[in-house]
């Protein structure tokens, strides 16, 4: 019977220290410009797809499902966005260093 074979350790990313501030935000500002440009995209496309399948329209209707969308998208864009940012700057690395 063979024994169950060891896991490697897991490797904790490296954050980029020798970037600046500004350089992590503005992949921040880039990941959410492409945020809304996709989640506008994609509440335009629900809405054409609905328009195509005959479902009656109203204005309110439309502001509640497209609004749903971009804001769903845009706020799981924010969140991810400043987990990278987080992650990349190295406030992680501080917050593990001082709980040892």
């Amino acid at each position: 019977m063979n024994p169950a074979p060891i896991p490697e350790p897991v490797r904790t990313p490296v954050p980029s220290v020798g970037r600046a501030p500004a350089d992590h935000w503005r992949r921040f500002r880039r990941l959410m410009l492409l945020m809304t440009i996709v989640a506008i995209g994609t509440a335009g496309f629900a809405i054409w797809q609905m328009r195509i399948a005959g479902v009656p329209f109203h204005l309110h209707f439309v502001i509640a499902m497209g609004g749903g969308i971009v804001i769903t998208l845009l706020l799981a864009g924010v969140l991810m966005g400043l987990a990278f940012v987080s992650n990349r700057s190295g406030h992680d690395e501080q917050v593990s260093i001082s709980d040892d």
